[in-house]
């Protein structure tokens, strides 16, 4: 498995049913959040709150805070 970082990755995996989980960050921006819960609800893609950005991050193995991430099989 890995981790697709970022909203508009993110979107990109639920558009194109990609995503097997979604982790989103509580204190991310609210309409980015609503968009993406909203997506995730009418796909039936679960998602998890995270505490911040910051530990959202450092759950994918990068170095800065993340808004939100899919969780995707790896690629061929």
């Amino acid at each position: 498995m890995q981790f697709k970082v970022g909203a508009k990755q993110t979107m990109k995996m639920l558009e194109h049913n990609r995503a097997i989980e979604v982790y989103v960050a509580r204190d991310a921006d609210p309409q980015m959040k609503e968009k993406i819960v909203h997506l995730c609800e009418r796909t039936g893609v679960p998602y998890k709150w995270i505490d911040t950005m910051d530990d959202l991050g450092e759950t994918c193995g990068i170095n800065v805070g993340a808004a939100m991430a899919a969780l995707v099989p790896e690629e061929e």
